[in-house]
């Protein structure tokens, strides 16, 4: 068995958001209007190989089109020219009116050019600016080692922590 530090992270007001601009004038970032699990499975794929992401490798295409056209849950990509950079995926509690970051990443190529910090100052901005009261996420110990980092520069503050044991 592994121990993981788990870390839960908030934002509630966007005036505390520290904003990123885009790192160069061919970054993107947009909505993806036709949901298409087959870009959400590559992203989750691509970005969680080297972090252990596997509650989803067992879905099959069927979970996968149910999870993305579920009306609670939007994707946003960012590219740069027509190549993808990164993306996330956005989930909307109705009933809290708060957002969760359910999935964030960037792909290889282009991690430590600040297109991370440029997302999720985006990520941020989009679910506070609909009058959510609160956008978190969560990461953990087996996450790329700039994530904790990237969510507290923008201002995201940690509001619970635990440890778990994984299978190593």
């Amino acid at each position: 068995m592994r121990e993981v530090l788990r870390y839960y992270l908030e934002i509630r007001d966007l005036k505390d958001l520290k904003k990123v601009n885009a790192p160069n004038k061919d970054v993107a970032f947009q909505l993806v209007t036709k949901p298409d699990f087959n870009l959400n499975k590559f992203f989750y794929k691509q970005i969680g190989k080297n972090h252990r992401w596997t509650d989803r490798l067992s879905w099959n295409d069927q979970i996968w089109s149910n999870y993305i056209t579920n009306n609670s849950v939007k994707t946003y990509i960012l590219k740069e020219g027509e190549e993808l950079a990164g993306y996330f995926e956005q989930i909307h509690n109705k009933d809290n009116n708060e957002h969760e970051i359910a999935y964030f990443g960037i792909l290889e190529e282009y991690r430590n050019k600040r297109y991370g910090a440029y997302l999720l100052s985006k990520a941020i901005e989009l679910s506070l600016i609909d009058d959510s009261k609160r956008v978190w996420v969560h990461t953990c110990t087996l996450d790329h080692k700039n994530a904790i980092k990237n969510y507290l520069s923008r201002g995201m503050k940690i509001f619970k922590e635990e440890k778990i044991k994984i299978s190593a």
